[in-house]
C-alpha cells in the first residue's frame, strides 16, 4: 500500500504518530509507531514517533503487502457465543493464549479461529493476529470479540478508541474493600525496572479508568465487578494492586503465596456490549463464571 498525506495548518505541532492515527484510525498507534521505523517518511526522511508535524509536510506511507500466513489452523473446540458474517464472540477459557507469540506457536485462540473461520478473518492486525481487535490475558477467561473482515475491524476499533464498548469483569481480590464502589483513575505504563510488568506511573503511563463495585465480602477477600473505560494491558490487575487489593491467584501482581491451587488470577470477562458494525444494532452478551470461580465463591470463609 502506498499513500501520501499532506499536513494542514490545524495539524501543525501534532506528534506524527497521533497525526497518523487520526487520519488512519483503523491502525493502532503502536502499529504506526513500528511502521515509522521502516515504511513511513516525512519529506523523504525517517522520523521518530515524537516528531512534530509542520504544515505542508508530505507524509508517505509504503506499507508492504501482508506476509503469507504461517500459523497452522488447529481443530480446537471453541465456545462460540455469537457468530455472523462480520463478527464472532468467543468465551475464551483460562490458560488459552489469544495469539501466537514466543513460546506459544500453537494451541492459541487464533489457531482455533483459523480452522473454524478459514480465510474469513480481518487482516489489519497482521499475520499473527488475524481478526483480533482486543485481547484478554492468558489466565483471564471470558468474552472476546473477533472481526471477520476489515470493515468490521475498523468500526469496532473506532468504538474501542471512543470507549463506547461495554466491558464488565468479575474478580476476587485480597482483603475486604470497605467502600461499596469506587473509581480508580491512574495512568498505566511499563514498569520502570521489570519491562514484562505494567505499573501505575506518571512518567510513561497512558490514562486508565476502572470502576469497581463490591458484590460480596468474605473474611479475607472481596468479590467485585469491574467496568472498564479504557483497555490498558493488565489494567484491572494493576489498578486493584495499586489500591492494596491485588487479584486472588495473580502470580505477577499478587502475593508470592496463594492459599488456593489456582492457575493465575481470578478474573472473568463476563459482559461484552457493542454496536454491530453493519446493522448498527446494539448487542450485548454474557458468559457464566467458570466452574473453578463458582467453586471458590462457595468455599471462601465469610
Amino acid at each position: 500500500m502506498k499513500q501520501t498525506l499532506t499536513a494542514q495548518e490545524q495539524d501543525a505541532g501534532m506528534r506524527i504518530d497521533k497525526f497518523l492515527h487520526l487520519h488512519l484510525p483503523e491502525y493502532s498507534r503502536s502499529f504506526l509507531q513500528k511502521k515509522l521505523e521502516q515504511e513511513i517518511t516525512v519529506n523523504g526522511h525517517r522520523v521518530r514517533a515524537n516528531y512534530k508535524v509542520a504544515e505542508n509536510d508530505q507524509i508517505v506511507l509504503s506499507f508492504s503487502e501482508p506476509e503469507p500466513l504461517n500459523i497452522v489452523p488447529e481443530p480446537i473446540a471453541l465456545d462460540i457465543v455469537y457468530e455472523d458474517d462480520d463478527v464472532i464472540v468467543v468465551n475464551k477459557p483460562k490458560r488459552m493464549v489469544v495469539h501466537p507469540a514466543a513460546g506459544h506457536s500453537s494451541g492459541t485462540l487464533v489457531n482455533a479461529l483459523l480452522y473454524h473461520c478459514k480465510d474469513r478473518l480481518s487482516g489489519i492486525n497482521g499475520i499473527l493476529r488475524p481478526g483480533i481487535v482486543h485481547r484478554i490475558d492468558q489466565d483471564t477467561s471470558g468474552l472476546l470479540l473477533v472481526c471477520k473482515n476489515d470493515h468490521a475491524h475498523i468500526e469496532i476499533s473506532r468504538q474501542l478508541s471512543e470507549h463506547s464498548i461495554q466491558r464488565e469483569y468479575r474478580a476476587i481480590v485480597h482483603g475486604r474493600i470497605t467502600a461499596d464502589s469506587g473509581t480508580i483513575s491512574a495512568p498505566i505504563g511499563r514498569h520502570p525496572v521489570d519491562r514484562k510488568r505494567m505499573a501505575v506511573t506518571e512518567r510513561n503511563g497512558k490514562p486508565a479508568v476502572t470502576h469497581y463495585q463490591v458484590l460480596k465480602r468474605f473474611r479475607r477477600f472481596t468479590y467485585i465487578s469491574c467496568k472498564l473505560e479504557t483497555g490498558r494491558t493488565h489494567q484491572i490487575r494493576v489498578h486493584m494492586k495499586s489500591i492494596g487489593h491485588p487479584l486472588l491467584g495473580d502470580e505477577v501482581y499478587g502475593p508470592a503465596k496463594c492459599p488456593y491451587h489456582l492457575q493465575g488470577q481470578t478474573l472473568h470477562a463476563m459482559l461484552l456490549g457493542f454496536v454491530h458494525p453493519t446493522t448498527g444494532e446494539y448487542m450485548e452478551f454474557t458468559a457464566p463464571l467458570p466452574d473453578y470461580f463458582e467453586h471458590l465463591l462457595c468455599i471462601l470463609p465469610c
